[in-house]
């Protein structure tokens, strides 16, 4: 007998209850599936929809009611709740559309009620017959069988109820909050379209909601490139903003979100989806869904068509987001350049005068006003040797004769001492000088006493009573600690001052070149793969940093850090610049220093 070279036929079932089982239990979302009886309901035309989450004779359940067509009627005026229970996979709105009469429906597969294993144990479906009668029909997780029977009600209502009772226990903790804030994502666009009002009552909460569709933040972008494929347009709602963790552009089928992170889908995991900068959402009601979940897309010719009409739009979007990166960069190093400027303001008060003097303050003073009585050569009375080293002069609080309410400083709360740390020769004198603040760094200049005192080490003080201070070294080397104590009435705030006494020490200064412009400010020069993390441009007095460096990177992962790598690239470049011709360990021994005392004053500012 000669064998059968090619055989065929037909797929089939072979068994149809384990079928509907796995299709009952491949939506593994619950709200999923409360947003698709939702989405019911506004099939049905509905325009008021309400939500009950409650608990009943024990049982923990969840209602959805509407205002809508109802189910569809048979021959007799009655629910076709039999049609419904017994057409599996053939939906009536797939057949709809077909026809041209299901434009803006959603769900085609006949599934969706089915989903109702995920949420609870048993589902009472009720509507009205044209007897204005009421019909419930019930199902329950795991039977195949249904019961459709009359429903007493004293006035039958217009519209569908389901009601599932009991819920599955992980499911009873879900609150009407969270199920108002995914409806209000989920369906964002088929409740502003239909115009329905959605309402969510939670009575083991005792509160109520209403879903309003999610407004999305930052600038809605207009003029977008069009998307067009064979298969239809799709429709780009996008807004710029500030980049967050949270921002997402979802994909939608007829104003149902179907992927929340566009960025997740293959092809599409790339800028400008990826930046965090965009929020929004693109809709595409040409794309096939996979029918157990309805979160997913087949992968076919009308979604590679999608990926290749989006091209225009990702290189114009991501134009617009590189011009906010600009502008943001550019702000943020506005507000970096003066975090830096005060962190070495106030660290040029710890530091001697005579070797950090990069601003040239006293030969300012002299311009502005000549010597005052009670100050520093060159420096006005009250005026702190360091206030204009920024280019920027602070008015003394004496010298003002109107001041603002804010400008008046309030009650003593700390005291600092400039320099903080000093080296002088041995027999020789050094200055130094009390600085009193209060609690918002303001200078206090009324009703002080000060107390100067030797905690350690060698060397006498003149004017211990003084603001200003005398240190004479003592003829051998040693570590001086240096006290003041200062008290405005009831108040008392000290602090400490360190003098190495050394018998070599190098005048530095001499060598190093005054800077009369201030403190640089800095710009950004992209030079990946280069050595190079910054450099000093005296024209322009700025210094250029190379944010292609590897450590520029790392630092640029949060403000804190990359501050920090900023003034350590100050450091380097003003040390440099006004140390120059010292051996390369006084350079170091100067970074040092210079950082210690900067870094400190980024973190107190």
């Amino acid at each position: 007998m000669k064998a059968k070279s090619k055989d065929s036929g037909k797929l089939r079932i072979g068994d149809d209850w384990n079928a509907i089982r796995i299709i009952a239990l491949s939506q593994s979302n619950p709200l999923k599936a409360i947003a698709e009886f939702v989405e019911n309901s506004i099939d049905a035309h509905a325009k008021t929809i309400t939500i009950t989450r409650g608990k009943e004779q024990g049982a923990h359940y969840l209602a959805i009611k509407d205002d809508g067509d109802g189910v569809p009627r048979d021959d007799n005026g009655l629910p076709d709740f039999k049609y419904v229970a017994t057409h599996i996979c053939d939906s009536i709105k797939r057949r709809l559309k077909a026809d041209g009469n299901g434009s803006g429906l959603q769900g085609e597969f006949g599934i969706g009620l089915l989903s109702f294993w995920t949420v609870g144990d048993m589902l009472t479906m009720t509507s009205t017959g044209t007897d204005q009668k009421a019909y419930q029909m019930t199902m329950s997780k795991g039977d195949s069988r249904y019961e459709v029977s009359p429903k007493r009600l004293l006035f039958a209502e217009k519209g569908t109820e389901l009601k599932i009772s009991p819920l599955l226990e992980g499911i009873r903790t879900l609150s009407g909050e969270k199920i108002q804030w995914y409806l209000a994502s989920e369906l964002r666009d088929r409740i502003r379209d239909s115009k329905a009002r959605v309402t969510v009552i939670d009575k083991l909460a005792r509160k109520q909601y209403e879903v309003e569709p999610r407004q999305f933040e930052g600038r809605l972008l207009h003029q977008l490139p069009a998307i067009r494929t064979p298969f239809g347009d799709a429709y780009a709602e996008l807004y710029l903003a500030e980049p967050t963790d949270t921002a997402r552009v979802a994909l939608t089928r007829v104003g149902t979100r179907v992927i929340e992170d566009l960025a997740t889908l293959p092809g599409l995991e790339h800028t400008p989806w990826n930046s965090r900068y965009l929020q929004g959402l693109i809709d595409a009601p040409f794309l096939n869904l996979t029918p157990g979940t309805r979160n997913g897309i087949i992968q076919d010719e009308r979604y590679a068509a999608l990926i290749g009409a989006l091209v225009p739009l990702e290189t114009h979007v991501q134009g617009l987001i590189e011009e906010q990166r600009r502008a943001e960069e550019e702000q943020a190093s506005q507000q970096s350049l003066k975090t830096i400027q005060k962190a070495f303001h106030e660290a040029m008060l710890a530091l001697p005068r005579e070797e950090y003097d990069w601003f040239d303050i006293q030969g300012r003073a002299r311009q502005e006003g000549g010597t005052g009585t009670g100050g520093s050569a060159g420096v006005p009375a009250g005026t702190d040797w360091a206030e204009p080293l920024l280019g920027v002069a602070e008015p003394s609080p004496r010298d003002s004769p109107q001041r603002e309410f804010f400008e008046y400083a309030g009650a003593l709360f700390g005291v600092i001492v400039s320099p903080a740390a000093s080296t002088t020769p041995l027999n020789d004198t050094r200055k130094l000088k009390a600085l009193p603040r209060d609690r918002s760094r303001r200078r206090v200049v009324e009703d002080l006493t000060f107390a100067w005192a030797l905690v350690e080490g060698g060397g006498t003080l003149s004017g211990v009573s003084d603001q200003e201070v005398e240190y004479l070294a003592p003829p051998t080397p040693g570590l001086t600690r240096l006290r003041v104590t200062v008290r405005q009435r009831d108040i008392t705030a000290s602090a400490d001052a360190l003098i190495t006494v050394t018998d070599d020490l190098e005048t530095t200064m001499s060598t190093a070149a005054v800077n009369t412009r201030g403190l640089p400010g800095y710009t950004f020069e992209r030079a990946a793969g280069e050595l190079w993390r910054c450099r000093l441009d005296a024209d322009r007095n700025i210094i250029v940093v190379n944010s292609g460096h590897r450590d520029f990177v790392f630092a640029t992962r949060n403000r804190a850090l990359q501050l920090r790598y900023l003034v350590r690239l100050y450091v380097k470049e003003l040390v440099l610049k006004n140390f120059a011709g010292l051996p390369a360990d006084q350079l170091l021994e100067r970074m040092i220093e210079l950082s210690l005392y900067a870094e400190e004053k980024l973190k107190s500012g």
